[in-house]
């Protein structure tokens, strides 16, 4: 007699979206929350997981968060939940898109200005 069994990380993307303006680059986006776990699986089914972990990734910059575990159930189950910034523990920073940078004074923009806001030197 044998045995198939394994375990492997697992990674889910959960129904939740919240609009929201990112605090890092100041854009609109959304917040899409994916819990990451360990599975045993035993002849290919899952039996056992374990190291549950909850991450919100916004869609502007693309910064990740970490937030608590007992929030991040409550959204795996469904629940009606807002996350605030004062739950988000950041994991990666994401990057910023500007549209425009001045050659004169390296301020960086999103808006189509043909000077720049800071000095008036013209952008290119």
């Amino acid at each position: 007699m044998f045995f198939i069994m394994g375990v492997s990380p697992k990674q889910e993307e959960l129904d939740f979206n919240q609009t929201t303006i990112c605090y890092h680059c100041g854009k609109y986006g959304e917040y899409k929350v994916t819990k990451e776990y360990m599975v045993l699986s035993l002849f290919f089914i899952p039996v056992l997981k374990w190291n549950k972990k909850f991450y919100v990734k916004t869609t502007c910059c693309g910064s990740i968060y970490s937030i608590d575990k007992g929030l991040g159930e409550r959204i795996s189950k469904g629940e009606n939940v807002t996350v605030h910034d004062k739950d988000l523990k950041l994991v990666h920073m994401g990057k910023n898109y500007y549209k425009k940078r001045c050659s004169n004074c390296s301020f960086k923009t999103n808006e189509d200005f043909q000077y720049c806001p800071r000095c008036a030197f013209p952008f290119k």
